[in-house]
């Protein structure tokens, strides 16, 4: 994969660099469950990577447009989870990042926040990406499970060709069989050579889709090996989705790191990157 290997283009939204050598953390809940919550969580996951030292993106989504069941909870609305993110950006300090799940949504999304998600599931649909570019804000998309790493030269070329110099590239698994995802970590390297910085979707990674017949379960247990593995390989950032109350949470409780886990976590992170930083320097 040497050949044809492209700088990677860093940048910083607000207080974040993505790149540059640094590993910054995006984390939050899956979706704005209300506004009481989502301040808790931001003023909560925003402390404890200031004290671990990384910088950090503070992440939920005003809509869950690809649940399981009709009866899952989606969300409360545009509307709604705009307001609660821009006070979340106000009140902390902190970029934030939600989903667009549409070309409609995606100028009055852009208005608020930091940096535009593009969806795994449409990380193939051409005019939302370009209309994501277009916007001069972030965007990060997720890789599709149903996607090979080297497939996602052709989601930075599309973004790249509609002006978007701001590009993320998330690995978030691949389905194995039914049911079940595993993570490839030559994705990483793969999709760096690309000229991206790459962050790592591990919670979603440890998704089991549909598991539970109208939900999806998950494998919260491997959260902090995973993580340290991809860490460990040179991701430029690691994406958790974190809550207070898995067992309660209205979306995607099944795999997401319990808050009192998270510092903990930071830590270790920060040691790993540290070590792979200072060895990559060498080389």
């Amino acid at each position: 994969m040497n050949e044809g290997t492209k700088e990677i283009r860093s940048f910083k939204i607000g207080g974040a660099t993505f790149g540059d050598g640094r590993l910054t953390v995006i984390a939050g809940p899956c979706v704005v469950e209300s506004r009481e919550h989502s301040l808790k969580m931001a003023s909560e996951c925003s402390a404890a990577a200031r004290r671990v030292g990384l910088d950090y993106v503070f992440k939920a989504s005003f809509d869950k447009a690809n649940r399981s069941s009709y009866k899952s909870f989606r969300g409360r609305g545009m509307e709604y989870g705009l307001e609660v993110l821009q006070e979340v950006k106000e009140t902390y300090g902190v970029p934030v990042l939600t989903d667009v799940h549409t070309v409609a949504q995606v100028e009055p999304v852009a208005e608020v926040v930091d940096i535009l998600q593009i969806p795994a599931f449409l990380s193939r649909q051409t005019d939302l990406i370009e209309a994501a570019a277009r916007t001069g804000r972030a965007v990060n998309v997720k890789k599709g499970q149903f996607l090979a790493p080297s497939d996602a030269r052709n989601i930075v070329e599309k973004a790249r060709h509609a002006g978007c110099e701001k590009l993320l590239l998330t690995e978030r698994g691949a389905s194995f069989g039914y049911n079940n995802l595993v993570v490839d970590m030559r994705s990483f390297p793969i999709m760096r050579s690309f000229g991206a910085p790459v962050v790592f979707d591990v919670t979603h990674s440890l998704q089991l889709p549909g598991a539970l017949g109208d939900a999806t379960g998950g494998q919260p247990e491997f959260i902090e090996p995973l993580a340290r593995a991809g860490v460990a390989c040179g991701v430029d950032a690691v994406f958790l989705e974190i809550h207070d109350n898995p067992s309660g949470a209205l979306s995607d409780g099944a795999n997401a790191l319990p808050l009192a886990r998270f510092e903990s976590l930071l830590e270790t992170l920060r040691d790993i990157h540290e070590v792979a930083v200072r060895r990559h320097d060498r080389l």
